[in-house]
């Protein structure tokens, strides 16, 4: 079978399943903007991509018009390959930049599953969510009617669809809907384990700071540190956590740019700022910064060893696209303070895999974590029954991809 994957920066989503399709003895070709390293049986072809939207382009169709460019780059690329000799059965494509808009106008008998991340509401997730930040914008139902045109325009053309989450999957319209199955990415529940041994280096203006296990250390992780993921509510928690517990550390790992959402505010002077620093001013003359270590984006092995290390694990978020991190915090054996938000709830649940907090009750959330960094008996058998219900449930090998791989052959109709 003749597989195509379409992900702007590939793997993404589809790093094992790629792959494993490749290792069945399948022809798996990917086709991407920004590639990771090539991975064995994944023939990489690359689009290039020219022009941009209008400066006169109407603020609600900027996006799609780029998202049309995306897709013109690709069905150019997809047309070469077609005359180099390449038909796909399957096609498996994440639609979110635009790319597989137009591909089956070059191979229409292809078959195509999408990945179906997120659909915009107007209410419900994440647009209002949080008020601090103000109302949605006059004509922002509009604007994300527009958004989700990318989508609408996949339907008619997709055969199914793949989401990871129960709750991410319900945000979309049927009939579509019904055509999605719920099977998460996966995690590496046998590499991202409980380790007593584990110890992590920091750098602080004093020397280097070593932490391990017997140390009190409050992790919290973000790709980038910005409200979406509730990073403003964690550093206002700290003042009292850091005065409850005078000898812990708090580790935080995020880069200072904007995944989702809007870019922080100028200053009152016009200078550009950061989520981080803005928050972070915020309680600076609250805490004891020699205890806290912003630790930027790391290596992965040094992630999993942040994790390794956590006495209490703190994880915030919109109702929006779940984070893989929670679910790695829960296979490393964490013990949780997370948000009570969707999609949240399909894995914490409250006093079992960890402990729920309101998402805007910064003092809840101070209160949980001192609560647990004061029980370690409590701490040991939550972070136990997450790791249980991550084996059980999100486990890669046993549970993701061969449901994964069953979809694509599904898919394909064998």
């Amino acid at each position: 079978m003749n597989i195509l994957f379409v992900h702007q920066n590939f793997p993404g989503q589809f790093k094992h399943l790629a792959p494993a399709l490749a290792r069945q003895g399948h022809r798996v070709v990917a086709m991407h903007i920004n590639a990771s390293p090539a991975m064995p049986g994944v023939q990489l072809v690359r689009y290039p991509v020219n022009g941009r939207s209008g400066t006169g382009t109407h603020r609600w169709v900027a996006e799609l018009e780029t998202k049309t460019i995306r897709g013109e780059a690709a069905w150019r690329a997809a047309l070469e390959m077609q005359q180099a000799g390449f038909t796909p059965d399957v096609i498996v494509a994440h639609p979110g930049w635009g790319e597989s808009l137009f591909l089956q106008q070059v191979w229409p008998r292809a078959r195509m599953g999408i990945y179906c991340e997120f659909f915009y509401q107007t209410q419900g997730a994440d647009v209002g969510f949080d008020p601090e930040f103000g109302p949605s914008e006059q004509g922002s139902g509009c604007r994300l009617q527009m958004k989700n045109a990318n989508y609408e325009l996949h339907f008619p053309r997709a055969q199914a669809g793949l989401s990871p989450t129960h709750w991410q999957a319900s945000l979309f319209p049927e009939p579509f809907a019904s055509r999605i199955s719920v099977i998460h990415d996966g995690i590496r529940t046998d590499q991202i384990k409980p380790d007593a041994s584990a110890t992590i280096r920091v750098q602080t203006p004093s020397g280097v700071l070593q932490l391990g296990q017997n140390d009190e250390v409050i992790t919290f992780v973000n790709r980038n540190l910005e409200p979406y993921r509730g990073y403003h509510q964690f550093m206002r928690a700290l003042p009292a956590i850091l005065r409850a517990r005078p000898k812990a550390h708090v580790v935080l790992i995020g880069g200072n740019e904007v995944s989702y959402g809007a870019a922080a505010p100028l200053s009152a002077e016009g200078q550009a700022q950061t989520w981080r620093d803005i928050f972070l001013n915020e309680v600076r003359d609250q805490l004891d910064i020699s205890r806290v270590h912003f630790v930027g984006r790391v290596p992965y092995s040094d992630f999993l060893r942040v994790l390794q290390i956590s006495t209490v694990h703190a994880y915030l978020t919109y109702p929006f696209v779940l984070s893989w991190s929670l679910l790695e915090a829960m296979s490393a054996g964490c013990a949780i303070v997370a948000s009570d938000t969707a999609p949240v709830l399909e894995a914490i649940t409250q006093g079992e895999t960890g402990r729920l907090v309101d998402f805007f009750d910064a003092s809840a959330l101070a209160q949980q974590i001192i609560d647990l960094c004061n029980n370690p008996s409590e701490r040991a058998r939550l972070g136990a029954n997450a790791r249980a219900f991550a084996i059980a449930h999100y486990d890669l090998e046993q549970h993701c991809l061969p449901k994964q791989m069953a979809w694509v052959h599904a898919l394909a109709g064998s």
